[in-house]
């Protein structure tokens, strides 16, 4: 079996309104992206859009970390928006910068911080997922798989890239190519095959997106 007819089978069983909601919010993933890559205050709009749709797909596909984090993405958007309008000549685009000392502490707190949160809400995920009930059921992260581990880790990747970005810092890129790659056969694993193949077309564009800051940084 190659890999489009394994990408094809794993969505036999799904319903076609999340096959639907899937595709758009990839679409409105990877615009956003491109905007981003080109400084261009879009990325949030269209951002917001898909990070919605993933809310609920993630929810549905017990991924929790990736909920959270995409319910911190639509807050970190809005916040983004603004910082992003308040410095723009054009209301457009903006200039990005380096990281300073200050931001890599955030940076930092935000990346333990968000370990422990997400770590904390897989150990009551049996309890949540019992209808909040203790009765039956043992708290612990004994249920956890290699994919449940790696979304605790890459929720806190992407939850300091956004930072970053709204930050307007070069180093956002790194963070993103980073949990990218990671992603990929997470997606696979859990049987999102077209999130999986936007997660491998957000690698490239990543790396683009670092090298076009970084050409700007210097120009600047």
């Amino acid at each position: 079996m190659n890999f489009l007819e394994e990408l094809t089978a794993q969505y036999q069983s799904y319903e076609t309104y999340l096959i639907v909601l899937e595709i758009i919010a990839t679409i409105f993933g990877l615009l956003s992206v491109y905007f981003s890559i080109k400084k261009n205050i879009w990325v949030y709009p269209t951002g917001i859009i898909s990070t919605v749709l993933f809310i609920y797909i993630m929810f549905i596909f017990g991924l929790l970390g990736d909920m959270l984090i995409n319910v911190y993405y639509s807050v970190m958007s809005i916040y983004g928006w603004i910082l992003w309008s308040k410095n723009s000549d054009d209301n457009i685009h903006v200039n990005v910068k380096k990281a300073s000392a200050h931001d890599w502490k955030i940076g930092s707190v935000l990346f333990v911080g968000s370990l422990l949160v997400v770590g904390l809400i897989y150990y009551f995920k049996p309890f949540i997922d019992n209808q909040f009930s203790m009765e039956g059921i043992k708290l612990g992260l004994y249920h956890l798989d290699w994919a449940n581990y790696t979304d605790i880790v890459t929720t806190s990747l992407f939850l300091v890239g956004m930072f970053f970005m709204a930050k307007r810092n070069l180093e956002n890129w790194i963070f993103w190519i980073v949990a990218d790659i990671v992603c990929v056969p997470m997606m696979l694993y859990k049987g999102l095959g077209f999130t999986a193949l936007q997660y491998l077309i957000f690698t490239a564009m990543a790396i683009i997106g670092y090298l076009e800051w970084k050409k700007n940084l210097v120009q600047s």
